[in-house]
């Protein structure tokens, strides 16, 4: 499977305005999504993997209790691509459906 470009980093900062609570540090794209209890997190987890194995790009990810962290670059580009824009609203997605 061919893989997307790199993004410029004028593309970047533009999509980044349209994801709340996501900022870039390096080469990710970074956020902690809270949750209310352990159970809440780890079935966001869960519905994020369904997710990404679709997308066949997955997440470099941590859990403790009820927080997620969360950093997506597409490593086997060097960067971020559209990949890591199109993981990432699907996760802001998931998450608006826990709110």
């Amino acid at each position: 499977m061919s893989r997307p470009p790199l993004l410029a980093p004028g593309e970047v900062a533009a999509r980044l305005e349209a994801l709340p609570g996501w900022t870039c540090s390096g080469d990710a794209l970074r956020r902690e999504f809270i949750f209310a209890d352990f159970p809440e997190a780890f079935a966001f987890m869960t519905r994020v993997a369904f997710a990404a194995e679709k997308l066949d790009h997955h997440p470099d990810w941590s859990n403790v209790w009820n927080r997620v962290t969360v950093a997506l670059s597409t490593h086997d580009a060097g960067g971020l691509t559209d990949l890591d824009f199109q993981l990432a609203g699907m996760m802001q997605h998931l998450m608006k459906k826990t709110e």
